[in-house]
């Protein structure tokens, strides 16, 4: 059905969120307001025009899941799936069941449906679920509406504009992603958590999947090089010099000496004797403005500069995206098209103080054109600012990424610019020693990207070949050759983007189930004894399961099937018919992988309650301990059971999450712990009751 037919009876929308389909409502309202409705709680949005009565009503997000068909749940493997309501899995999640309730009531009314959810395979996914089965199977003859921000008239033109059936080819791949997944996931994880339990009687939460277990082995493999790496120390020889009142670094000519004899020799033979400048080499070059953010290039940076997860940007990203404030930031496009009308935007960023100068130096150009890109994605452009002023006080975090996410959209029209290296070769006593400097020489794009862009300059002053320069104290300093650098969450990403595993939807998700399984821990992401473990114990009895190259020909054929080259039937059953052998391994080898996790699991429980060395008795160490008579928790030593010591100190209780701090408090040095309260930030902890710095606590109590 064209998207310009009109009907005089009822349209039904589905949007992926309620905050989507208020702002889809009230952009098709004739009068820009339209009608919040009630049905049992759930919210849904009416809009009325000449032609046709519209209702908007919410998802929330996915309502349908991939379950097993039939049978047990403590075996494996289990091929026989179907997709079912979210509700049906949890059996807790009642405002889920209410929604569905809602949507197929108000599905009877209607004459046209659409699917209005986020334009990528999982809003695709999502339309599709809930138009086939809590619709009644209008999937068959439903239309898509496709934009990338929520701004009024991006949002009646794709209306004027539907397609007139749904996206199936999308909906093709997500089904097979999900289907796949689980097939992966459910089988491996209940191969593992089946095997502890048989050897140990008790049940534990284990996981690994088709994703899951090459990026744990990729975290695994940089945590085996930095434990065995062996570091080799090496020498610096450094010095500072005075020209005209100013004092300058320079460095001898290798960066690192193998042999302390050969730097002190260097640095007692230069040491106050005169240098002469035997070149002076300067160089300028340019450096283009940067592409624009794609979602994996906007979590980096947000990382870098702010701290935050990769999660954490998605989900501050994902409101500004609803508040209609940016452009929708599910994106691999490095690419800011034509059709989004730059220079409208560039007029409203304007009008914000901020950025009023900023947007005058690219409204100055004639024609502006932004820096792209390699990287494409057939459904968004780039992420970039709509130019809307916020309707409500935004957060810190949300003001923060704004800022970051709109400087970038100007940056990417400014013009290159110009830097200037400068290196200075001085020879003292038949060394070689060198002196750089660099400076910009024209701002260029760097102006428009502060305070995100580094402008970090050494400006030397002017130097000619034959000058003598007077060296002072030349120092040698100790070092050692550092091991590989642990990953963060913003590089692992990066590092699964690079490798083809995952999506960039899905990415963040997997790093946080490592997280929440107990395989890694701490920011600097370090690799636990049950995540070696899980690691070791796949490699040794199934490789395939880490393999990268075999995850990413899945991922390969699986994105085949969102341009129509392969299909959803051929994927699946290649899917499990790789799976299945890797099975029957894990059921041969269950009794020793059995043992081996069931140790590990006991090790980890072990090392999640030990907060630190015991400060009373120095011999034990405190440990996380829960009362069976009061209920209750504290931090207790390990030695209280051989009678030698018996301190123990109170914890926040059940309402609060408490984990070990793995430091010492700054002041006291005793053992700390994190607390993380519900909803707020975590905060630190210090067990002891006479530290300094809880005396303002105290006086307030007073």
């Amino acid at each position: 059905m064209s998207g310009t037919a009109r009907r005089n009876g009822q349209t039904l929308i589905v949007a992926e969120k309620p905050e989507a389909a208020r702002r889809i409502a009230e952009a098709l309202d004739q009068k820009g307001k339209a009608q919040k409705l009630e049905m049992n709680g759930v919210p849904y949005f009416k809009a009325e025009n000449e032609h046709e009565t519209v209702v908007v009503v919410p998802a929330l997000g996915h309502l349908y899941t991939v379950v097993q068909e039939r049978g047990r749940r403590d075996y494996y493997p289990v091929f026989n799936y179907r997709w079912v309501p979210k509700y049906v899995e949890n059996g807790k999640d009642k405002q889920l069941r209410t929604f569905i309730e809602t949507i197929a009531s108000l599905s009877e009314e209607a004459e046209r449906w659409i699917n209005a959810c986020d334009y990528d395979i999982e809003g695709s996914t999502i339309g599709y679920t809930i138009l086939k089965y809590a619709c009644g199977e209008k999937e068959k003859n439903a239309a898509r509406m496709k934009f990338s921000t929520l701004m009024d008239k991006e949002i009646q033109d794709a209306y004027q504009s539907l397609s007139p059936s749904l996206d199936f080819n999308l909906v093709e791949a997500g089904l097979t992603r999900h289907e796949v997944d689980w097939l992966w996931g459910v089988n491996l994880s209940r191969a593992l958590m089946l095997a502890a339990r048989h050897w140990s009687g008790r049940h534990t939460t284990l996981s690994t999947g088709r994703v899951q277990g090459p990026t744990l082995g990729f975290l695994a493999e940089r945590e085996k090089e930095i434990r065995s790496f062996v570091p080799t120390p090496f020498w610096e020889v450094k010095a500072k010099v005075e020209i005209g009142n100013v004092l300058y670094d320079v460095a001898y000519e290798s960066e690192k000496l193998p042999r302390i004899d050969l730097a002190r020799r260097i640095a007692e033979e230069t040491s106050g004797k005169d240098g002469t400048v035997e070149d002076v080499q300067v160089r300028e070059y340019q450096q283009a403005p940067p592409t624009p953010f794609d979602l994996g290039s906007l979590q980096s940076d947000a990382y870098r500069h702010f701290g935050y997860t990769p999660s954490r940007t998605l989900n501050i990203a994902e409101r500004l995206y609803l508040g209609a404030l940016i452009s929708y930031p599910r994106t691999s496009s490095q690419k800011l098209p034509p059709a989004i009308g730059y220079r409208d935007i560039l007029r409203s960023l304007g009008k914000r103080k901020e950025y009023a100068d900023l947007v005058k130096i690219v409204l100055s150009k004639r024609d502006p054109k932004p820096q792209e890109g390699k990287k494409e994605d057939p459904a968004h452009p780039a992420i970039y600012p709509t130019g809307n002023t916020p309707q409500s006080a935004l957060s810190p975090p949300e003001e923060k990424l704004l800022d970051l996410i709109t400087k970038r959209f100007l940056a990417v029209f400014g013009d290159t610019a110009l830097r200037q290296s400068m290196r200075a070769v001085i020879k003292v006593n038949g060394y070689t020693f060198y002196l750089s400097g660099r400076r910009i020489l024209k701002e260029g794009w760097l102006r428009l990207y502060q305070p995100y862009a580094k402008e970090d300059e050494v400006i030397l002053p002017p130097l000619e070949k034959g000058q003598k320069i007077p060296f002072g104290q030349v120092t040698i300093e100790d070092k050692f050759v550092s091991p590989p650098p642990r990953y963060n969450p913003s590089s692992v990403l990066r590092l699964m983007e690079e490798e083809g595993i995952g999506t960039k939807a899905t990415r963040a998700a997997i790093v946080d189930t490592l997280y929440d399984r107990g395989y890694i821990r701490d920011e600097r992401m370090v690799v636990t004894d049950l995540g070696f473990t899980v690691t070791e114990t796949l490699e040794k009895n199934s490789p395939r399961i880490v393999s990268v190259a075999f995850t990413r020909e899945l991922e390969e054929r699986m994105e085949k099937i969102e341009t129509g080259t392969e299909t959803r039937e051929n994927v699946l059953a290649e899917a499990i018919n790789r799976l299945k052998p890797i099975l029957e391994e894990l059921r041969d080898k269950e009794t020793p992988i059995g043992q081996t996790l069931s140790e590990a699991i006991r090790r980890a429980q072990l090392e999640r309650r030990v907060i630190g060395p015991c400060p009373v008795c120095r011999t034990g160490n405190l440990i996380i301990i829960y009362s069976r008579k009061t209920g209750k928790r504290f931090a207790g030593c390990t030695n209280f059971r051989n009678g030698t010591c018996k301190a123990a100190f109170p914890l926040p209780q059940h309402q609060y999450g408490v984990k070990p701090a793995r430091r010492s408090c700054k002041i006291c040095q005793w053992p700390v712990v994190e607390v993380k309260p519900r909803e707020k930030r975590p905060w630190n902890l210090c067990l002891n009751p006479d530290c300094p710095s809880k005396a303002k606590y105290q006086k307030v109590k007073e």
